[in-house]
């Protein structure tokens, strides 16, 4: 019985890292069910007293490249926003963080070329580990921009799709609020409890303290033990015009 046991177990885990293996990130796409377009309010959030300001319009003195955390972040400041300068690379927050709430407003240029994918992507990393995984919070144009729902605008990228699409046209800012659970870990290592987002977009409840099964840089990831970590800013690779971030500030929950 103990040999039968013994033998069902590796076949087991012969079985799932063949999988894990063979998986592809186009495995995850989903493009069903849409969430239904709605209009979005008009609000901003100035921060509150108690917040840390990442980004005021000045300068990214908060930031460093996320490639080598030595040099500063590369992106383009100008008339108070910041512009991702995709050749510098993603760029992260110098401190790092585990329970937060994060304002971060954003805008997808006026002119817009490209489609899906390919049309204003960039990311909100909720915790940018410093082995190359993330948790992200898609950024991308979904207004009457079809592409797969769990990578749309509002999605956790590859994991949940968003409630609704509040989706503002190109050249309209949008915003982000986001109440960041960091996950857990035991002694030895295993995951005690899993990271949490509640996702409001344009002020709309997107995602509802949704629980993720690990890091969503590829799908499949499995957790693995880390601490508080920087908040990061994705430079995507497609070749549309870059987008731009503004009022970017964040409350440590503890």
């Amino acid at each position: 019985m103990k040999l039968r046991i013994l033998l069902s177990c590796l076949l087991a885990s012969i079985f799932f890292t063949g999988f894990a293996q063979n998986t592809k990130p186009v495995d995850k796409e989903r493009y069903e069910p849409e969430p239904k377009v709605i209009t979005a309010g008009r609000a901003f959030i100035d921060p509150p007293s108690d917040a840390v300001v990442l980004f005021d319009g000045k300068n990214l003195n908060a930031w460093v490249s996320h490639a080598d955390t030595t040099k500063p972040a590369g992106w383009d400041v100008h008339d108070g926003v910041v512009t991702v300068k995709k050749s510098a690379g993603d760029i992260q927050t110098k401190r790092s963080f585990s329970n937060y709430q994060l304002h971060i407003e954003w805008c997808i240029p006026a002119d817009i070329s490209g489609e899906g994918q390919a049309r204003g992507n960039s990311g909100v990393y909720l915790a940018a580990l410093p082995n190359g995984s993330f948790y992200e919070l898609q950024v991308l144009d979904s207004y009457k921009n079809k592409t797969y729902v769990d990578g749309m605008a509002g999605s956790i990228y590859k994991e949940f799709i968003p409630l609704v699409n509040p989706s503002r046209k190109p050249g309209e800012w949008q915003s982000y609020d986001v109440i960041w659970t960091a996950p857990t870990f035991n002694d030895d290592g295993t995951l005690k409890t899993p990271a949490k987002a509640t996702v409001f977009f344009n002020g709309a409840l997107v995602q509802n303290n949704v629980a993720l099964t690990g890091p969503t840089w590829f799908p499949g990831q499995a957790y693995s033990k880390h601490g508080p970590a920087p908040i990061g800013l994705q430079a995507h690779g497609d070749l549309s015009k870059p987008i731009s971030y503004r009022n970017i500030w964040v409350r440590e929950l503890n």
